[in-house]
């Protein structure tokens, strides 16, 4: 009986005798690899690295997607689990543990109601992440491509591949006129390239192959619910359509309007005070979109720049979550991580229904679209989508096009 009562004694002590706390050290400290498998049958998986770090006693793991690093620290244990949630996204890992050294189980999309059950392992100290052959000579990747995705189909659309190389590394994106493909890194070898990216909510896979005539074939895969071929071409002068151009107001409007709540549930309208003889930047997005974050970040430093000239700022959040506490959680988490002072609003609109939201406006054909409106409350810009800062120059020329244009509606 002592020895029973000493082993709960014990037991409580390490885990506070509560379904679940904040991680102790359970996890190896260094570098591990993970792994998402998304069609078993074919050998098709998505490589990543991940640190796990336990300062203090207090666990972290930061997931390496090319230059970006995710810093994840919403861990828990249960009893022989792991619950991983992803930061922004509404996404996570419910894994095994195995040891110290070891764990797998499942990632979880929750954005999506069905093929969001991807399977994954993760392992320490497994250095070489993307398992590729080593070649003395790859073909030259490097450089700008004209890119069509489903190529001969109904729904095919152009892209602009911009992939740079070192020795047996590749990194690099796509843009398309409704946002990038954020960042992608992966390997090449001989004639073949693969790009790979996992941030919480993407899931992707892109395999290449050099053709005879020097064109790449290739295939996409984004986790287990899509997949699509590719062509591309080297273009370093190839450009896809002004992104001011794409979305417009119907004929006969000039103004917008709207009147959404805050994720305090106290009811924003464009005609509030707060907004009269403001630059206004609405901003149409929603949590769930990894292109929104990349500009959620942005306009957060823009607004803080410019808010005391009269800058304001509305995020209109278009919510896949169909509970509306759940979709005002998702918000707000978004809104914390990036410290953000302006309005989020949650329209209560699926992404689908967009343009009911906003019925002045022709069309929202992209997440993120940013509408610019002056001071006397005439919408003077729509831009859509976005590149983001994998994009390199695209992302340079864009933030100062941005920058200028608010500045000059200011001064107006």
């Amino acid at each position: 009986m002592k020895k029973i009562f000493f082993l709960l004694l014990t037991s409580c002590l390490l885990f506070s005798c509560g379904n679940e706390k904040k991680a102790p050290p359970l996890l190896k400290e260094g570098g591990w690899k993970g792994v998402l498998t998304l069609v078993d049958s074919t050998g098709l998986i998505l490589p990543f690295r991940f640190d796990v770090n336990a300062p203090n006693d207090s666990l972290t793991i930061t997931i390496h997607n090319a230059e970006e690093k995710i810093v994840v620290n919403e861990i828990s244990f249960k009893k022989d689990s792991i619950i991983i949630q992803m930061p922004v996204f509404d996404s996570e890992f419910r894994c095994k543990l195995t040891g110290d050294t070891l764990f797998s189980g499942n990632w979880i999309n929750h954005s999506r109601k069905d093929k969001n059950v991807i399977p994954f392992t993760a392992t320490y100290g497994d250095k070489d992440v993307y398992g590729c052959p080593q070649f003395d000579k790859s073909f030259p990747f490097e450089g700008r491509w004209k890119c069509l995705f489903s190529p001969n189909e109904p729904d095919s659309s152009f892209a602009v591949g911009i992939f740079r190389q070192s020795g047996g590394t590749a990194t690099g994106t796509f843009l398309t006129e409704t946002g990038d493909y954020r960042y992608l890194e992966g390997c090449l070898f001989g004639k073949y390239m693969l790009l790979y990216c996992f941030d919480g909510s993407h899931a992707f896979v892109f395999h290449s192959e050099v053709m005879e005539d020097s064109m790449i074939w290739g295939e996409f895969y984004s986790g287990i619910h899509h997949h699509e071929t590719w062509l591309a071409w080297k273009d370093e002068h190839f450009s896809l359509r002004n992104a001011d151009s794409l979305t417009f107001m119907k004929r006969g409007f000039s103004k917008i309007d709207f009147s959404f709540p805050d994720i305090d549930n106290k009811k924003v309208n464009f005609s509030d005070e707060k907004f009269k003889n403001k630059v206004v930047i609405l901003q149409i997005m929603g949590s769930w979109c990894p292109n929104c974050m990349d500009e959620t970040k942005f306009l957060t430093e823009l607004h803080n720049k410019y808010k005391l000239q009269g800058l304001e700022i509305a995020a209109l959040a278009f919510e896949k979550a169909e509970d509306f506490n759940k979709a005002k959680s998702n918000v707000a988490r978004l809104k914390n991580k990036f410290n953000s002072g302006y309005d989020f609003l949650v329209t209560g609109f699926q992404p689908k229904d967009a343009d009911k939201a906003l019925p002045m406006i022709d069309h929202i054909m992209s997440f993120p679209t940013t509408i610019f409106i002056d001071k006397k409350g005439n919408v003077r810009k729509i831009h859509t989508g976005y590149s983001g800062p994998a994009t390199g120059d695209e992302y340079t020329k864009l933030v100062n096009e941005t920058e200028s244009f608010v500045k000059r509606l200011l001064q107006e």
